[in-house]
């Protein structure tokens, strides 16, 4: 198993997570002349440009390639679909199961891994992007603003999305990178929470925008830091504690679901790195599998266990 480096205080962490993904935005951002400089958009992924998570896509798309291997998904999905039943992070156990992921990556090629994700985002995506985030991202482009995306789900990924979007480029979690091969191990912590906001602070900062001018927009309460950073922050398809947020702090709210109230797909971001999500919702995949053949997981996961 792959050690982490020893984790700082939580406030250096997300600081150093967020300047990371600010600084790994650099070149996407540098591709766009905007007319309006001072004003920016930022959008969440999951739940608020894409229907369900991305990392769920990218895993079901890994795992049918065979780059994660079947007891791996057993073991590693099984052991946080319980936690995400249980619904309480132990700080332990979220630490074991981010380290985890983190092997699975160690020493694959970064641009094996960009090439997969860009045949993923086409095959299990495009098709599930929400017409109304995409027209409201669209209207600040047209508006000369610049529009980043700002998700725990690996940089490399959310990359892709921005780029198939047409948008200036993308904040996500970083991983450590020598020799263009994964290490193992993250810059600072998942992109989740206080760490979007750090983020956004680090990005405004040099690019000269003035947050008071800019927008934010997510589905989820862990990003209210983010949307506070903001002059102006939306609320899209809302989970109880952004829609409750959002009626105190009278922000917009714009809801593209139907129906009963659209549930999520994935373990909450804390849980470990994008990846270990792909990990978790292919494990979710194979469950479904093993249950067609009438042999439930658990049973499947005791036997790798023997």
């Amino acid at each position: 198993m792959v050690r982490l480096r020893r984790r700082t205080d939580d406030g250096v962490s997300a600081v150093l997570a967020g300047a990371a993904a600010a600084a790994a935005a650099e070149v996407e951002a540098s591709l766009t002349v905007p007319s309006d400089p001072f004003a920016a958009a930022f959008f969440d992924v999951d739940n608020t440009m894409i229907r369900g998570a991305s990392i769920y896509f990218f895993g079901k798309g890994m795992a049918g390639r065979g780059l994660v291997t079947t007891g791996d998904l057993l073991r590693f999905g099984w052991q946080q679909l319980k936690f995400r039943v249980r619904g309480k992070e132990d700080p332990a156990v979220v630490a074991e199961a981010r380290e985890k992921a983190l092997s699975l990556v160690a020493g694959k090629s970064v641009a094996d891994i960009v090439a997969y994700g860009e045949e993923i985002y086409d095959e299990l995506m495009a098709e599930r992007i929400w017409s109304g985030t995409r027209a409201m991202a669209q209207a600040h482009l047209d508006a000369g603003q610049r529009v980043w995306l700002v998700t725990a789900t690996p940089v490399e990924l959310a990359r892709i999305i921005a780029k198939r979007l047409g948008l200036t480029g993308a904040l996500g979690t970083v991983a450590e990178v020598e020799n263009g091969l994964y290490t193992g191990r993250l810059v600072g912590e998942p992109l989740h929470g206080a760490s979007k906001a750090e983020a956004v602070k680090a990005l405004a900062e040099r690019e000269g925008l003035d947050l008071s001018r800019c927008t934010a927009y997510s589905d989820s309460a862990n990003d209210i830091p983010m949307l506070s950073t903001v002059g102006r922050g939306v609320a899209i398809n809302p989970d109880t504690g952004l829609r409750n947020a959002a009626r105190a702090n009278g922000w917009e709210i714009r809801d593209f679901r139907t129906g009963r109230k659209a549930a999520k797909v994935g373990v909450p971001a804390t849980a470990g790195t994008g990846l270990a999500v792909a990990a978790v919702l292919g494990g979710m995949e194979l469950h479904r599998r093993h249950v067609a053949r009438g042999r439930p997981l658990a049973r499947a996961v005791r036997t790798l266990r023997r």
